[in-house]
């Protein structure tokens, strides 16, 4: 038998042998389930999830959902094969044994593994104040009962809807709001809307087209408090300048938390930022160790990328929780020779007051911009962001046909500013400072985090593996 022969013969029998388990039965769960069968894995495939409700897309939930356009159980995605798998759907992971190769369940349940893949995901970040998060008319939006509820609340008509915080969820509610021709209040403690995603200098179109659109948009301020009244339904926000404003629904906007708590004592490198991972998806341990069995996708995936300096990036983008799932379900049943690498310039977009918000590459990487099509003051322009006279990313504004033009510059390491392109070029195309806030500075928490690569910078911890 040949050396070639007795591989493929390695691969089939890896790949028919085996129990894998993937905890996270969401976009990243489905499409590395998918995958698996895809490249012929025959084993047992097990798919656990906290949620009740088989996979669904979430992008919807805040834009069509909010608007009473589509039903909130309406939004499974479709399957594009059979996997073959057993659910185990509304139980939630709450240990990982990696000695013992088993994931606990919230019930009690040992599940097996030969590998594993964690898919976890995100939520919401709860109002801080339990009392005043329990209030009637206090909601976040991440999952579909989120949604369904917000939109009963919204359909209601309300006489005012404070939304805290301007970030890209919370700019859609805001948006939707307005489509629906109530009255909205949006309280940003950064210095307007996006700046953590975008930087200032795209913040202020953001803001002014929010004002434009009749939003009472405050920026620079916090939230004190929430008020309730003796039926222990919110009536009013206390704002931190000393001023109130009254409302009767309150959406809290206020960014992800990673979900890695089942996580704790499994030796893993897993944090507020994820699960640290190599760019195939392979987890590492505490001590920076890839491990054989355990690998990472989608929004809690925390892995380095060549073209940010080998940081570590965090990313909530959908191609991310799809093609992520794709390369660590290839990884995991295959030789070490076919390891394909998960390397995807970070995209995305947002559908607010009337305009399409596209973005490639990672904005808070750059420290200038440049305007480089169009015009921002008619909120139709492509602007380009450079760091060391490089381009690394670029964002666009009801301009999105020039984004792949843009993605090859930033794939390509090209100069900044970029050569012209397109025939609408502004009159002034000179670089100027992007306004990004410096660390620390409360605002939203970019989709994209450059999560960095120098562990004094996160106050990191020496922990030992546990015996």
């Amino acid at each position: 038998m040949t050396v070639s022969a007795t591989v493929a013969e390695l691969v089939r029998e890896f790949r028919a042998s085996g129990r894998i388990v993937i905890v996270g039965a969401s976009l990243a769960g489905l499409r590395a389930a998918e995958t698996l069968r895809e490249e012929g894995f025959s084993g047992s495939l097990t798919i656990i999830g906290d949620e009740p409700y088989e996979p669904y897309d979430r992008p919807p939930l805040s834009k069509q959902v909010l608007k009473g356009w589509v039903s909130a159980d309406h939004t499974e995605l479709p399957r594009l094969r059979e996997v073959n798998a057993q659910w185990r759907l509304g139980v939630a992971a709450t240990g990982l044994d990696r000695a013992a190769k088993q994931v606990r369940l919230a019930d009690g349940e040992q599940i097996p593994y030969d590998r594993l893949l964690i898919a976890t995901g995100t939520r919401a970040r709860q109002w801080p104040n339990p009392t005043e998060a329990a209030l009637h008319g206090v909601y976040t939006l991440r999952s579909r009962d989120d949604a369904a509820q917000l939109q009963k609340a919204l359909a209601a008509q309300p006489s005012r809807v404070m939304v805290i915080g301007a970030g890209f969820i919370g700019s859609e509610v805001a948006s939707a709001c307005r489509e629906l021709d109530l009255p909205v209040t949006v309280v940003e403690r950064g210095s307007a809307p996006l700046v953590g995603a975008l930087g200032g200098v795209i913040g202020e179109i953001a803001a002014q087209m929010q004002r434009d659109h009749g939003v009472d948009l405050r920026c620079g301020l916090g939230v004190s408090s929430l008020e309730g009244d003796l039926c222990g339904h919110v009536r009013r926000a206390h704002l931190s300048d000393g001023t109130t404003v009254d409302a009767d629904v309150v959406v809290a906007s206020l960014g992800s938390i990673r979900n890695v708590e089942w996580l704790e004592g499994a030796g893993l490198a897993s944090g507020f930022w994820g699960v640290g991972c190599d760019a195939g998806g392979r987890a590492f341990d505490v001590n920076g160790v890839i491990t054989d069995s355990i690998y990472v996708a989608g929004d809690v995936a925390r892995a380095p990328h060549v073209l940010y300096e080998y940081q570590f990036l965090a990313m909530e983008h959908w191609d991310n929780a799809v093609l992520g799932a794709q390369v660590a379900a290839h990884n995991m049943v295959n030789l070490e020779p076919h390891y394909r690498p998960h390397l995807l310039l970070p995209g995305f977009w947002s559908g607010q007051f009337g305009v399409n918000i596209k973005s490639v590459g990672v904005p808070p990487f750059g420290d200038e911009i440049v305007f480089t099509q169009g015009s921002a003051k008619e909120r139709h322009f492509a602007a380009v962001y450079g760091r060391r006279g490089r381009t690394v990313a670029a964002v666009t504004f009801d301009h999105g046909k020039w984004l792949e033009y843009y993605g090859k510059l930033i794939e390509q390491s090209g100069p900044f500013p970029p050569p012209p392109s397109g025939w609408d070029q502004p009159d002034d195309m000179k670089p100027i400072p992007a306004e990004f806030p410096q660390p620390g500075v409360p605002t939203a928490i970019p989709d994209v985090v450059l999560t960095g690569h120098d562990p004094s910078e996160r106050k990191a911890e020496f922990r030992s593996r546990p015996r």
